[in-house]
């Protein structure tokens, strides 16, 4: 494969990986793809000894970054993220939850510790985005950079574009592709609703063709609900150049989700991701659990508005992985989980989907009746 995504990015196939564990991303890579790695809530510390470690791994190929970064930091980007802040009644929800359920409190010590330490990740800045942005553009072998909120700032693009790095950024409409074409970016990731995390209402099958033709001819990336071969023909069919996937490398041996959570995984039908406002205080797609289900019940307060609820869910996170509370994880995931029933590997997910895609494609005139 030869296309115009991949002379574009000098790689060998148009398959763009998504993942938080620098392992899938360096193997998607090395397997003739483009690895994205995903830095939310990353410190400059952390993404510098993540991405130097993949340059070791990859020679000179290329790969990427997932960046937040937002047109506007309001709320988001405030400093003081004080737990003593969150509304009390919320507080005393949660625990009550998890109490009932037999999941052990953290002593208080460890506890505020640990929370420091996760909550000085939540913070988002125009300092600190560009702290992120400085150390991205150390490393030469970073090609793509992928905005997850939005079209990123004028500035911040203009650097970017300065290093000769693309840029791209996720729409689930229509309405906001065409501003991020208008906003001078090179791609868009056209996500259904199928997709893991955050994403909108509209389906794969109706916004991928939508966004390819109201931003043609940029190039278009289609995600939602693709793990095989033949969901990556059908985005080809309705226009788009590449793919964009993220939950099939969670039952990779590469991912770091632990054993339980794979687990949990594998047994999970297409119906068990849910859309639910728990875990960020925006609608994103995650994997049914107890916890999820409780805070759709009729005595759950309304979830709280980003990133405060991110802030209110820290405790119970730590809480439930300490207990090792099974019925009570959750991670982001797609649709496409009731087709991960067993672990593999990533360059054997990327060969069987490449594999099937081609007999799709020759099969296809066969099927439709048009070599009669």
């Amino acid at each position: 494969m030869n296309n115009a995504l991949c002379q574009m990015f000098g790689i060998e196939i148009p398959v763009f990986g998504f993942s938080h564990c620098r392992n899938v991303v360096s193997e998607i890579t090395r397997a003739g793809g483009l690895g994205c790695l995903g830095t939310a809530y990353y410190t400059p510390e952390l993404l510098e000894m993540e991405l130097k470690w993949i340059d070791d791994q990859i020679g000179d190929k290329p790969y990427g970054v997932n960046l937040l970064l937002p047109q506007k930091y309001d709320v988001v980007g405030d400093t003081s993220l004080d737990p003593d802040a969150l509304p009390k009644a919320h507080v005393q929800w949660q625990r009550s939850l998890l109490d009932s359920a037999g999941i052990p409190p953290l002593p208080a010590e460890e506890r505020d510790a640990l929370m420091k330490e996760e909550l000085d990740r939540l913070h988002m800045t125009p300092e600190f985005s560009n702290e992120l942005l400085d150390v991205v553009l150390t490393h030469s072998n970073i090609k793509l950079v992928v905005s997850a909120l939005g079209s990123p700032p004028p500035e911040i693009l203009q650097r970017l574009h300065a290093n000769g790095i693309k840029v791209g950024a996720m729409t689930g409409k229509v309405e906001h592709a065409l501003k991020h074409k208008q906003a001078g970016l090179d791609l868009v990731i056209a996500q259904g609703t199928e997709a893991a995390g955050h994403t909108g209402v509209v389906t794969s099958m109706v916004l991928w063709p939508e966004v390819v033709d109201a931003v043609f001819p940029m190039p278009v990336l289609a995600a939602g609900g693709i793990g095989r071969g033949r969901q990556m023909a059908a985005a080809f069919t309705l226009g788009a150049q590449g793919i964009w996937c993220g939950s099939v490398w969670h039952g990779t041996r590469e991912s770091d989700l632990s054993d339980e959570m794979k687990q949990l995984l594998f047994k999970a039908r297409s119906g068990d991701a849910v859309q639910t406002r728990s875990k960020t205080g925006k609608p994103g797609r995650m994997l049914r659990s107890k916890f999820t289900d409780a805070w759709v019940q009729a005595d759950a307060p309304q979830p709280l508005p980003m990133p405060w609820q991110s802030v209110l869910n820290v405790e119970a996170r730590l809480r439930i992985d300490r207990a090792r509370a099974l019925d009570y994880m959750t991670c982001p995931v797609g649709q496409i989980v009731g087709s991960i029933n067993q672990e593999s590997s990533v360059r054997q997910v990327i060969y069987d989907m490449l594999e099937e895609f081609a007999d799709t494609v020759e099969g296809l005139r066969e099927k439709a009746g048009l070599d009669a």
